[in-house]
């Protein structure tokens, strides 16, 4: 009851205070069924979920209030008084914890959780200046000094806040953080536009974020400012306010962004920028955004992704280089960078309904993105080798620590990229035991998927609720890494299957209690990189499903050693003793056998040296 109360709240609010303009048409294919309507269940998700709850938040909460001075810059900004501590940028780590906090309560109400997010969003609106501007380095380091150095995150500060607004207006149906955002979209109107200001922000994510302001306030003119900031880029108007050179590449301002042919610069700036390019072409039908977002996909997946889905191979600019250049030892993959490919298919997938970009989405999710947390859920990768002397570990919290943060707003909201709906279709994409409640026609399903995904490869999905029979296609994203597959429904396969774009598709009139059975065969794969990429020449790694395998030397003595053949066998294997409960490999060569482990569980024992690419030689 309480729920639907907010929710009416939510609404009237809503309606009360936006204004009243006309709808953008969305050009996206497919609507994400938003994770507030899916109840994840299975025993893969449900303990990180649990984690994420018990051990993730309070690291976040405790390190913004108690180790660093992140919320102190926050109260001394509402005294204007005071130092600053950290670094400029630190206010976003608050919003995006905050972020989190607002996923975790709306599947996870919580009086105490809500308590404190209240009491910092208190200390957010004490802390915003009289024209809306709010930024605690700049209200304690010199307001003169603000707008004046494209590269100090002010707008990307500003995007955070209005994510953070946005999601707990959602969640609780209190809109004073959503005023707080506002004003300060409002305010940068002001300041910058067309016959105003040229400005272009040197770290992306205002784009994305005002989108999702015009989403939730109906007023089309923060969407008409994303694209607007967008088209700055490639311009000349770049800028650090001569604090330093402004370099084109890295801030992806180089050329027009409807031009771009190849992913350059910084990776998590690359993806939110693609990110509001997906997000504005949808609702402005921008079809050159759209084929310049093809071309950059195919440019980095095919030539500058790690096996893992990883993304970013250069420490020097935290992301991109040549292609083809892709080091295991010294790869930076930032896990903001993986969760970030999450973002960026998943927005593809729904402009397209192209199950290529769910593959993609999946491998970064399961491998780049999960790794960046500790099975515990209270320690942190910012960077993800693909190989380790022994001496990379997970970390509390960072000095920069967008990924901790990251990690704390992208965990609760996976159930987001689960389902989709068209006028004609239930997608589904991926599999992940689930109870979920799917808005059509007017009416709703509720979905039941009951699976031990990614461990093994069978599905079933019951219509476990529906007000009266229903003609609509369900579609079945096959994986890329599925080669072999049955699908029944009620009990009779279905041969031969309609396939389209990556996905099974299956027409019926449906009725409540109808059941839908997928069966994916889920073998060992030895796989090879690109032939261009010479650091993994003479190496295979392995991969089962979803997930890229790794070696570490606390399970193998012979770890330097450690060799694939043509004629290795495999055997997985459930171990419930294991990391928490995972499927090892066992390689076995001539009268060797090797350990593997899921990449995203390494560095969760004692410290030891790790490796995906494993020598192979071509011979049995």
């Amino acid at each position: 009851m309480m729920r639907i109360f907010r929710i009416f709240i939510s609404l009237s609010l809503l309606i009360a205070g936006c204004k009243s303009q006309d709808e953008p048409v969305s050009f996206r294919r497919v609507k994400q069924v938003d994770f507030s309507h899916v109840h994840i269940t299975d025993s893969f998700w449900s303990p990180r979920l649990r984690n994420h709850v018990i051990h993730t938040l309070p690291v976040c909460i405790d390190q913004i209030e108690n180790q660093t001075g992140r919320i102190r810059n926050f109260e001394n900004a509402a005294n204007r008084f005071g130092a600053h501590s950290g670094i400029f940028y630190d206010d976003s780590d608050v919003y995006k914890a905050l972020e989190g906090i607002a996923y975790s309560l709306i599947n996870n109400p919580d009086p105490e959780l809500e308590r404190k997010a209240d009491e910092w969003i208190a200390k957010f609106a004490a802390a915003q200046e009289e024209d809306g501007y709010i930024n605690t380095f700049y209200t304690l380091t010199g307001l003169e000094k603000r707008w004046s150095n494209m590269d100090k995150h002010e707008m990307y500060c500003a995007g955070h806040l209005i994510e953070a607004a946005v999601a707990y207006y959602q969640a609780t149906g209190k809109r004073v953080l959503l005023d707080v955002s506002i004003r300060m979209a409002d305010h940068m109107m002001e300041q910058f536009g067309p016959g105003k200001r040229a400005w272009v922000p040197g770290h992306e994510e205002i784009e994305l974020a005002l989108v999702k302001l015009s989403d939730v306030t109906g007023n089309r003119d923060y969407l008409d400012f994303a694209y607007w900031l967008l088209e700055q880029r490639g311009q000349g108007h770049g800028s650090k306010g001569g604090e330093g050179e402004w370099h084109p590449l890295y801030y992806q301002d180089q050329i027009p962004v409807r031009e771009l042919e190849s992913i350059t610069g910084h990776a998590v700036r690359a993806m939110y920028l693609f990110c509001g390019m997906s997000d504005v072409a949808a609702l402005k039908n921008d079809t050159d955004y759209i084929e310049a977002l093809d071309r950059l996909w195919d440019d980095v997946v095919l030539t500058k992704m790690y096996v893992t889905g990883g993304i970013g191979s250069s420490r020097q600019n935290e992301g991109f280089t040549e292609p083809y250049d892709l080091p295991n030892y010294e790869a930076y993959c930032e896990t903001c960078a993986s969760v970030g490919m999450v973002y960026w298919n998943a927005r593809m997938n729904q402009l397209t309904g192209e199950g290529k970009y769910v593959d993609v989405l999946e491998r970064s999710m399961y491998n780049g993105a999960l790794a960046g947390v500790s099975l515990t859920g209270d320690r942190f990768f910012y960077v993800n080798p693909l190989a380790s002397q022994g001496d990379h570990h997970r970390r509390e919290w960072y000095g920069t620590a967008c990924c901790p943060s990251q990690i704390s707003r992208f965990l609760p909201s996976i159930g987001s990229y689960l389902y989709g709906t068209t006028e004609d279709a239930l997608w589904v994409n991926l599999y992940v035991g689930s109870i979920t409640r799917v808005p059509v026609d007017g009416g709703e399903i509720t979905l039941r998927q009951e699976t031990s995904y990614p461990w093994d490869g069978e599905v079933i999905l019951t219509i476990a609720s529906l007000p009266q029979p229903m003609k609509k296609e369900v579609r079945l994203r096959i994986p890329g890494w599925c080669k072999s597959y049955g699908v029944a429904v009620n009990g009779e396969e279905i041969n031969p299957v309609t396939m389209e774009k990556g996905y099974v598709v299956i027409q019926k009139q449906w009725k409540e209690g109808d059941e839908i059975t997928l069966i994916m065969d889920m073998p060992v794969e030895m796989v090879a990189s690109a032939p261009q990429v010479k650091e993994n020449m003479g190496k295979r790694a392995v991969q089962r499903g979803p997930l890229v395998y790794c070696v570490e030397d606390t399970d193998n003595n012979d770890f330097e050693n450690i060799l694939l053949t043509k004629g290795t066998s495999f055997a997985p294997a459930f171990d419930k003793t294991v990391l928490g409960g995972v499927t090892v490999i066992d390689a076995v060569t001539d009268e060797s056998v090797i350990r593997l482990i899921p990449y995203y569980a390494w560095d969760n024992r004692e410290a030891g040296k790790m490796k995906v690419w494993i020598t192979y030689r071509d011979e049995p």
